[in-house]
């Protein structure tokens, strides 16, 4: 038996991203693209979390892609037998948004006894699992399928997408049975996107067709779609037999546990009134033409949205024990967490007032790959999970940290938490927009510390803060020198930060060797003073140090363990001040990055020379100086999350891709559509490669992505239009 039960406290589940959809005739496989496939170690990574159950994928596309009566069962076999062993309670998943092997589809009559073969089979392999989810989502993979189009069989036809809910709802009933054939105690889990569509008073029709067709797929399991359900004419005349209806009709396979999955964007609004929505494509159910947008964009509808309601709603309309199946929020990471922590405290609250909610889920635990496509492009774009997966040896988040703190029975406090996530700060409404607005109370939130207030990082830092809902203080010299410990220790007091990101600096590289007392005061002596202080009060910090810690010399892009060796003045105040910050505190977080270029600023290579081409001007890089260069909102945010994550230790943090700074000016003159035909070579004495990548993950991504959005979004370069 999986949960604790009505009265017991929540209890942690966990999850595999594990789709396996056919788009065309091509398969995409989410457990390859997130790399779980390969990695056996995932397992005790998800048992360190204190999981006690996990949902898993038996997959049919991958057990029995060709025939069905070919089945490979080896790589499941290792990973189950592992999480048995680990005392983790398995959820098997045969079916995951997928439309089964070649040999069948969501709208072939033969489905459902093909799956309950299938499922009787695995379950003969695996008799001890004590609870199934023949089929994930099955209304929400009808409608992706059969009436929006985006997966196979790639209908755009609303009986399809009904009889696709039909076929799927008689597969989980007869896999069951055969499932039960085998293990008569086994557990039902069917799990459905729960959301809710509201609407302007033209379109309330649309929305009450809506949110009773959200419904569809447990009602038909749970025995209700009977003479008099809203839906049952509809179906029977267009989507499915009287015999079909009559056997869903029986209840048997009404769930033990409804999986409750809800996302911000599971709850709708629907207006016909277009105008105010510039950018929104509208669509038309042949009635009228409106707009279909996330309901957390719409003020007034803020009281009656959340997780909260949409449980509430779910235990009243069923009386089934519920577990939230899928808690994910493909963003920034202190948004990451105020979406789990909301989560979990609905499913408590509800739970304590009479709801049987057992469990919450912690989803996608090792992230997912081009979800914000519906996987129907191959971008790469992959959202951070529980744990990041770009390292090595995939990594805890907050995420994962906060999740296990809740499922120990811990109280979760952080100041990320003292501000609300996006979908309930001003601004993120469609009639006033705005991204950069902190509410009322930030005043009140414990701050990030950010210094160097006039430089280029540092603005940065309290820009995208202020994006992200980070309540910060920017200070400049005039209110914390870093070289001066009375300073350090009068700001600690006044502004009481809970970090210190120190952008501060002596950033003049080629003054550094004539003023080489004043750049390591400046560079090394002041980030020790704030390293003593910080570790004095048990602050974490943040700083900054330099490619130019190498002298270039080792004829690749150098990597974090590589020992430094610098060429000249301002590479040596970086190093001794890497060497003084770890000697205070091993743990210190050191980022090593270069040759910033951002939208925001004019003081950058790229601004320079973009700006010198449009005026017709040659312009002279040299080409065998080797760079990694840095756009500083990537940057930004990759440090962010690696303080939230309480990462330690040097990082290097640059996008991907190493450059001369001759091809650099070359390729950014081609995306801004100057002429790079004027960027000459600049001879240089001997070739130097300070480039870096990393042995600890590759946050950023590739150079002509962020070159791309420079180019595109500069609000500088837009001045020289």
């Amino acid at each position: 038996m999986i949960g604790g039960g009505a009265g017991a406290p929540l209890e942690l589940w966990g999850g595999v991203e594990c789709t396996v959809v056919q788009i065309g005739d091509q398969f995409r496989n989410q457990l390859i693209d997130t790399g779980h496939a390969s990695r056996m170690s995932d397992i005790e990574a998800m048992a360190e979390l204190g999981v006690k159950a996990v949902r898993y994928p038996i997959l049919w596309e991958t057990v029995a892609p060709e025939v069905p009566t070919e089945l490979d069962f080896s790589w499941h076999d290792a990973r189950l037998n592992r999480l048995r062993e680990l005392g983790i309670k398995v959820i098997g998943g045969l079916v995951h948004h997928g439309s089964g092997p070649r040999y069948t589809s969501l709208l072939d009559p033969k489905f459902p006894d093909l799956l309950a073969d299938y499922a009787g089979r695995v379950a003969q392999r695996y008799p001890w699992i004590e609870a199934w989810t023949p089929v994930n989502e099955p209304l929400t993979t009808a409608r992706f399928s059969c009436l929006y189009g985006h997966w196979y069989p790639h209908q755009h036809d609303i009986n399809a997408m009904f009889r696709a809910t039909v076929i799927q709802c008689l597969g989980i009933t007869r896999a069951m049975k055969a499932i039960r054939a085998v293990n008569p105690a086994a557990q039902l889990v069917v799990t459905e996107d729960i959301g809710k569509s509201f609407a302007a008073a033209e379109l309330a029709y649309q929305a009450d067709h809506e949110n009773e067709r959200r419904w569809l797929s447990l009602d038909l399991l749970a025995g209700r779609v009977v003479e008099g359900h809203p839906f049952r004419l509809w179906l029977r005349n267009k989507a499915a037999s009287e015999a079909e209806l009559d056997e869903l009709a029986t209840g048997e396979a009404t769930p033990d546990i409804i999986g409750f999955d809800h996302y911000l964007t599971s709850e709708r609004f629907l207006d016909h009134r277009v105008g105010r929505y510039p950018g929104v494509e509208p669509g038309s159910n042949g009635r009228h033409v409106y707009v279909d947008v996330e309901a957390t964009r719409v003020d007034r509808l803020k009281p009656r949205l959340g997780p909260g309601p949409r449980l509430r709603e779910t235990w009243e309309r069923y009386g089934i024990p519920i577990a939230v199946t899928e808690v994910h929020h493909g963003c920034t990471r202190e948004e990451q967490v105020r979406w789990f922590h909301e989560v979990w405290s609905a499913a408590d609250k509800e739970r304590r007032r009479g709801a049987d909610i057992r469990a919450v889920t912690v989803w996608a635990m090792f992230g997912a790959v081009d979800w914000r496509s519906l996987l129907t492009r191959r971008d790469g774009t992959y959202d951070v999970g529980a744990f990041d997966t770009r390292s090595e040896v995939p990594r805890p988040t907050l995420v994962a940290k906060t999740a296990a703190r809740l499922g120990r029975g811990e109280k979760f406090d952080h100041p990320l938490l003292d501000l609300p996530g996006w979908w309930k700060r001003p601004g993120r409404t469609h009639a006033r927009p705005r991204y950069d607005t902190l509410p009322a109370k930030a005043a009140n939130a414990r701050p990030i510390l950010i210094t160097g207030g006039t430089g280029t990082l540092g603005q940065a830092f309290s820009r995208i803060c202020a994006h992200r809902g980070l309540a910060h203080v920017l200070t400049t010299r005039a209110d914390l020198d870093i070289t001066d410990e009375a300073s350090i220790a009068a700001a600690l007091e006044r502004y009481k930060p809970w970090a210190i990101v120190n952008t501060a600096g002596f950033v003049r590289v080629q003054e550094a060797e004539e003023l080489s007392d004043e750049c390591f005061k400046i560079n090394a002596t002041g980030p020790e003073l704030l390293a003593r202080a910080c570790a004095m009060h048990g602050i974490p910090l943040v700083a900054f140090s330099s490619d130019l810690v190498f002298d270039g010399k080792l004829g690749r892009s150098y990597v974090e363990p590589d020992q430094p060796a610098p060429a000249n003045a301002y590479g040596r105040s970086k190093a001794e001040a890497e060497t003084r910050l770890l000697a205070i505190d091993a743990d210190a977080l050191i980022i090593r990055t270069s040759a910033f270029f951002g939208p925001w600023d004019r003081y950058n290579f790229l601004y320079d020379s973009i700006g010198r081409l449009k005026r017709g001007e040659d312009l002279t890089a040299c080409d065998k100086t080797i760079v990694s260069p840095t756009y500083v909102p990537d940057l930004v945010h990759a440090a962010l999350d690696l303080l939230l994550d309480e990462e330690k230790g040097i990082w290097h943090l640059t996008n991907q891709g190493a450059v001369s700074w001759h091809d650099l000016a070359r390729e950014a003159a081609d995306m801004a559509k100057v002429d790079a035909g004027r960027v000459r070579v600049l001879e240089s004495a001997e070739p130097a490669d300070t480039s870096l990548t990393s042995s600890r993950g590759l946050l950023l991504r590739p150079l002509d992505q962020a070159l791309g959005d420079f180019v595109e979004h500069s609000e500088t370069l837009r001045e020289l239009a």
